[in-house]
């Protein structure tokens, strides 16, 4: 595993794309149990080198229920975006994550972690790829289907400050799936 993360790091596959340069960010080990497959890193996260190390890391924390010691444990929780580099700014909001990273890596990081019990999958980019024609009409109607997919996947929509609006129109999202999150988590943490 080792071998393989420093060669994630070490990418440049997207350099060409990419304006603010290439930065893979992402942490996991051959014991992780949980897997947050989330978009891409901010550009704070970009120039931290820390997943999930802004307002939306937080938040997630606080919808899990982890603190930061917990959440950075990578025995515990493997942190793969679909994309390991900032893909920069667009019109409403950073860009999507490159396409070429989930395909050339995730299989090969999944292959050397021994048990994930639970998959968190964060944003439409992600719930796309893994949870492929089992996804419905929208994020918000995959999310509020998060029953359809335990015990191995919960999705999330993203947990962005720019997201706030979502959040007040979907309260249900706070009644009914955190506390599955929660429970799941910490259920798999244990085991």
């Amino acid at each position: 595993m080792d071998k393989l993360l420093k060669d994630i790091r070490n990418c440049t596959v997207c350099l060409p794309f990419m304006k603010d340069g290439v930065n893979p960010v992402l942490s996991a080990s051959s014991k992780s149990k949980i897997a947050i497959i989330g978009q891409a890193p901010g550009s704070v996260v970009h120039k931290s080198g820390i997943p999930w190390d802004d307002k939306s890391g937080e938040r997630l924390r606080s919808w899990m229920d982890v603190d930061a010691d917990t959440f950075y444990n990578e025995d515990l929780f493997a942190i793969i975006p679909m994309g390991f580099c900032y893909p920069g700014k667009g019109k409403s909001g950073d860009l999507a994550p490159r396409k070429e990273c989930a395909p050339l890596w995730h299989k090969q990081i999944f292959d050397q972690i021994e048990n994930i019990k639970l998959t968190l999958l964060i944003g439409q980019y992600a719930q796309k790829y893994y949870l492929k024609k089992e996804t419905k009409n929208n994020l918000t109607e995959t999310v509020r289907s998060f029953e359809d997919y335990l015990p191995d996947f919960i999705p999330l929509p993203h947990p962005s400050p720019r997201n706030n609006i979502w959040l007040k129109k979907n309260d249900w999202f706070e009644e009914l799936l955190l506390p599955v999150l929660k429970a799941n988590i910490k259920v798999n943490l244990i085991n």
